[in-house]
């Protein structure tokens, strides 16, 4: 592979980032509501999970529920 200089280098990645389509602040805005939407549901979801499986160990070892 070549090498090429810091000059070429800044060229390339300025012509790289004219290609970029960046989102619009509303997309943002949606995507970062559904992230966190989403991360909200699967840490609720973990969270009973792990009391579930967490009474059946404690009532198969025996101990108290």
């Amino acid at each position: 592979m070549a090498k090429t200089g810091p000059a070429e280098y800044i060229r390339q990645v300025r012509s790289e980032m004219k290609k970029v389509t960046w989102p619009t602040r509303k997309e943002t805005t949606v995507s970062v509501i559904a992230v966190f939407i989403m991360v909200t549901f699967a840490s609720i979801f973990l969270y009973f999970a792990d009391q579930v499986i967490a009474m059946l160990v404690r009532l198969i070892m025996g101990f108290e529920v």
